[in-house]
């Protein structure tokens, strides 16, 4: 059977250095995507959507496996766009007032049909709140600047600066703020977590 690892085939895209910030052409990918707002950490809303996105990711991967085709892949990271009505929400650390997507890239193969029927049986077996507010979607970023941080969330701000005064001294800053959570937050030290920082640049 072919397995397939996306993250490593997209290595420039996914496994970015600590070191330095590099800058990126990302092109459009599949995305399952679902909207949101409020306190990642505290937010019933937030804990809903990511158990959906893993649940029908991980069906639709079994679904492939299970198919004509056989091919087994991994799931890919769970990735978020950040924003705020009042961007000085993330300045003052007022996270109720933050507005979110989250999403999990899906392979080039992953058909529209296999992600419903995915919907359907995590549906029927899981009834979980977020899975009608499950989309999928074409995201394309472009040109883009991004590096790792290591540690926990709370510690991303130097991380960001240096990111973020990359691109101002080139071009100047272009969509939304960008993670991606390469580490499972569930069973790994947080001085541990890697998070790959990327933003858009005009």
């Amino acid at each position: 059977m072919q397995k397939i690892d996306i993250k490593k085939e997209l290595k420039h895209l996914y496994q970015p250095s600590v070191k330095e910030v590099v800058q990126v052409e990302v092109p459009t990918f599949q995305f399952l995507m679902v909207d949101g707002e409020g306190d990642p950490n505290t937010s019933q809303e937030y804990a809903q959507a990511v158990e959906a996105l893993f649940s029908v990711s991980y069906t639709a991967k079994f679904i492939v496996k299970k198919g004509a085709q056989g091919m087994d892949y991994a799931v890919m990271p769970l990735e978020g766009l950040w924003w705020a009505d009042d961007m000085s929400a993330f300045s003052t650390n007022d996270k109720k007032m933050w507005k979110w997507t989250m999403m999990i890239m899906q392979p080039y193969f992953v058909e529209d049909v296999v992600i419903e029927a995915a919907i359907s049986e995590v549906k029927i077996k899981k009834g979980l709140p977020a899975i009608g507010k499950l989309r999928m979607e074409k995201f394309s970023e472009g040109l883009c600047a991004q590096v790792l941080h290591i540690g926990p969330f709370s510690e991303e701000g130097p991380t960001i600066e240096r990111l973020h005064g990359f691109i101002d001294a080139r071009t100047g800053r272009a969509g939304k703020h960008h993670e991606i959570y390469l580490s499972d937050i569930r069973r790994t030290d947080p001085t541990k977590w890697k998070t790959i920082i990327r933003q858009p640049m005009k």
